[in-house]
């Protein structure tokens, strides 16, 4: 266990199974690139955490740092709910204001095919991790889920990488890790997903929570069951694997580019609870010592 203290960033990145197979972001050997420290683990009121990367990008603002987790902390013996919780209290202490997510999902469009990538800007949350929060002191207005000026960036910076890029699409959310049945598929894509997939909620809802812009950028590997063809195993493990260090590279220039202080409104989607609801966890009520939520969008 480290006794490091949580620095201070402006970026948390929630690697998912789209760099897994990549050592983010040590691999890309970038020049710009520093990593200042590598299994960072913190107690947190919800468990120990995940181990995170901690490194910092030149870019044309100058230098940025960032924290960086694989598979969104996501552990055997710890629950998903706990591991998103813990990921986002660092976050939270560490002043995040801008959060990167990254996934590999199925299509539930059937105009969306294996090794094109959709940025979504909104989504459905079939899942049981319901009411999970860090904060839980405000209002999370969820109109517009996804910050619209980091997704363009995000989504800008693949189209030099990939050929078929989607700006937008509704990221259905299931419990996972199970694959759907094909009247699963049948009734998610009848609701409106045009994807579907494990990584994009609580941490949507955890990043408005805390007050940091949200946004993801998604790989598909697969098609639905029932959508257009039965996939094969070989063929996922090739797209992780093959597509891991372009997505990593997208989520490295957009830490560099992006900037901070751009409108987009998603500070005025978060208000101030008008119920006073006491919290009872031990720890979750002890403030961090910035709130990025505090600033405006």
């Amino acid at each position: 266990m480290t006794t490091t203290p949580v620095p201070r960033v402006d970026f948390g990145i929630c690697g998912g199974s789209g760099t897994l197979s990549f050592d983010f972001p040590a691999a890309l050997e970038d020049l710009r690139t520093t990593v200042l420290n590598d299994g960072l683990v913190f107690d947190t009121p919800f468990g120990r955490s995940p181990a995170f990367t901690h490194f910092q990008v030149r870019g044309p603002h100058g230098t940025r740092e960032a924290l960086a987790v694989k598979m969104h902390g996501w552990r055997r013996g710890v629950k998903r709910a706990d591991a998103s919780l813990q990921v986002f209290w660092v976050f939270h202490e560490a002043g995040v204001r801008k959060v990167i997510s990254d996934g590999g999902v199925g299509s539930l469009n059937h105009l969306l095919e294996p090794r094109e990538v959709m940025v979504p800007n909104d989504f459905i949350d079939l899942t049981m991790r319901q009411d999970i929060y860090v904060r839980g002191d405000h209002l999370l207005i969820m109109r517009q889920p996804v910050c619209p000026a980091l997704a363009d960036r995000l989504a800008t910076m693949a189209e030099s990488h990939f050929p078929h890029v989607y700006h937008r699409g509704t990221y259905l959310v299931t419990d996972g890790p199970r694959f759907e049945s094909v009247a699963e598929v049948d009734y998610m894509k009848r609701l409106g997903g045009d994807v579907i997939g494990q990584s994009f909620a609580p941490e949507v809802v955890l990043a408005r929570d805390i007050g940091a812009c949200f946004a993801g950028i998604y790989m598909v590997v697969n098609y639905g069951e029932g959508i257009v063809k039965e996939w094969e195993h070989t063929e996922l493990r090739a797209i992780f694997d093959d597509e891991a260090p372009m997505i990593a590279r997208c989520v490295l220039e957009v830490i560099a580019s992006a900037d901070l202080d751009e409108p987009c409104g998603c500070g005025d989607l978060r208000k101030p609870s008008l119920l006073k609801i006491p919290d009872e966890r031990e720890g979750a009520a002890r403030p961090s010592s910035a709130d990025p939520g505090l600033r405006s969008s």
